[in-house]
């Protein structure tokens, strides 16, 4: 059991906290959790002690604990905002990032097959190689075997053709192979994704275009504005763990701002 100040939290509260933290085993994530209901509990201990969390007079209801901490936030971290000398200084050293994104046309063919179901994905596996090896010998047999063969009843109707996407628009995989193909080239390899194995064709290829300053400006005041409340939150719940009594958990001097 956890105490934070004489307040007890549960194991159970806990176990039922952890199923939001993945971890790479029980014991991780049970950390993770009680961290989380210490940073918490720390809060909400802090703004009642302010007056945030009061009993509600006739006919008003009572702030959850959820508007008394972000209160509480808004009235003990402050944060100037950043100069246009640090946000120039940023885009200079970032420039790579401020891009247009890219834009691609692309058409595959999927053979499915889950992850979680390892005979049908070695089926799967099996079907994409032995027909991206029809492809290599008569690539222009792609829409005729997307018409016969994929598993994705969409694109299947139009020769696999996918239309136009852009970042974030699929899977990490799928993206990666894109960006590694040129117009009109087939992959050397089926790719795997979690819907199955895909056999791609990159039909066409907008590269993006560097943004000026102007244009990446509000992007970059966002950035830096979130990096800088992310510390600042950190150093106040340090703070706040600094003159508290806990027992029942080791934080470790890694507390981090586990506030939604």
């Amino acid at each position: 059991m956890i105490t934070v100040n004489g307040k007890s939290i549960s194991d159970d509260q806990i176990a039922r906290e952890a199923q939001y933290h993945p971890a790479p085993s029980r014991d991780a994530a049970l950390h993770e959790a009680g961290v989380a209901l210490v940073v918490r509990e720390l809060l909400v201990q802090e703004a009642t002690s302010l007056g945030l969390i009061a009993p509600a007079g006739p006919g008003q209801d009572t702030p959850s604990e959820e508007q008394a901490i972000s209160s509480l936030l808004d009235r003990e971290v402050s944060l100037p905002a950043a100069d246009e000398e640090a946000l120039q200084r940023y885009f200079e050293a970032n420039r790579e990032r401020f891009r247009s994104p890219d834009l691609f046309e692309a058409s595959h063919i999927l053979f499915a097959g889950r992850p979680d179901q390892p005979e049908e994905r070695e089926r799967a596996r099996a079907a994409a190689v032995a027909t991206l090896e029809e492809l290599h010998r008569d690539p222009s047999s792609f829409g005729r075997l997307a018409k016969e063969r994929s598993d994705d009843p969409e694109s299947r109707a139009q020769g696999g053709h996918l239309g136009q996407m852009t970042r974030g628009q699929t899977t990490a995989e799928f993206e990666s192979c894109l960006q590694s193909l040129s117009p009109g080239e087939i992959c050397r390899q089926p790719v795997g994704t979690r819907y199955g194995y895909h056999l791609i064709r990159l039909d066409r290829a907008i590269r993006g275009r560097p943004l000026t300053y102007p244009m990446a400006r509000e992007r970059i005041a966002e950035y830096l504005g979130a990096s800088a409340w992310t510390r600042a939150v950190h150093q106040y719940i340090q703070l706040l763990v600094g003159k508290a009594e806990i027992e029942g958990i080791e934080l470790r001097g890694a507390v981090t701002p586990l506030v939604q």
